[in-house]
């Protein structure tokens, strides 16, 4: 299958009905299994190393790049405070390894986004992570649409609606200036990874348009399409590249009630 096809398939899944399970929240799924080489870490630098084991038990060494990459690995945070988006190096035995430096004890979940190439689509398998240590559980972050990071102020317009397709716009803005020149990273001028709070369900949207289209401007703002798995609160981070660097902005939105539809009887609502 090629590359294509199997983007085509990754956008048709994140339209997926409301009785599909969301990504994220098996460790296995489809017969590929994340094989974790520890789960209890130590807070600060680590060696971390997992296996994506196949129906045939083995170690899957052949998958088909999705957004530039055979593999893409998230970490974050139970209570969603902390982000982590990072790309692993696969080595001849089937091993995945990369440093990381968690700073804190507390409860963590790993995702993997993978399209094994025998299995011809795009899933996302996810695992809990614990890092050593006493802590003090943190609320998820309150509602903000307004994000502050190294010098630049991205705004999120839009909003989720439960099991319906949405659109956001995120615009990027440094000391007050809109930015024009934002940088491809991975073969987009952003990356937004949707995560649920309560129990992690994960979206990792696409924006519209790409890089060198012709008809997609570098900023300042980024549209994406999405839709969330029913309701909630959610985390959003978007990754997005200026200036050689790689940053996060992070947003944090409920679920508006979708609008009544015509022909549903018994849905009023009586103020």
């Amino acid at each position: 299958m090629s590359a294509n096809a199997i983007h085509a398939n990754h956008t048709a899944h994140a339209d997926h009905s409301a009785h599909a399970v969301p990504g994220g929240l098996r460790i296995t799924q489809d017969g590929y299994t994340l094989d974790l080489a520890e789960t209890i870490l130590s807070p600060g630098e680590v060696d971390f190393r997992f296996r994506i084991v196949g129906p045939d038990g083995r170690a899957v060494t052949d998958f088909t790049p999705v957004h530039d990459k055979r593999l893409h690995l998230i970490v974050a945070k139970r209570e969603l405070t902390g982000f982590w988006h990072v790309h692993p190096e696969l080595a001849d035995d089937g091993t995945w390894s990369v440093r990381l430096n968690l700073p804190g004890a507390g409860a963590y979940r790993v995702f993997t986004d993978i399209a094994p190439t025998a299995l011809g689509k795009t899933i996302t398998l996810g695992a809990d992570v614990a890092v050593r240590g006493e802590y003090a559980p943190q609320p998820v972050p309150a509602a903000n649409r307004t994000a502050h990071v190294d010098g630049y102020e991205v705004t999120l317009d839009g909003d989720l609606v439960a099991d319906e397709g949405t659109h956001l716009v995120l615009t990027v803005r440094k000391d007050g200036r809109p930015v024009t020149d934002l940088q491809p990273y991975l073969a987009a001028f952003g990356h937004l990874v949707v995560l649920r709070a309560g129990d992690l369900a994960y979206v990792h949207v696409h924006p519209s348009g790409e890089p060198g289209d012709g008809v997609t401007p570098a900023g300042p703002e980024i549209a994406f399409h999405t839709a969330v798995p029913g309701p909630g609160t959610y985390r959003l981070f978007l990754d997005f590249q200026h200036g050689d660097v790689v940053r996060t902005a992070a947003f944090t939105l409920s679920t508006r009630a979708a609008a009544p539809h015509a022909g549903h009887h018994g849905h009023h609502h009586h103020h």
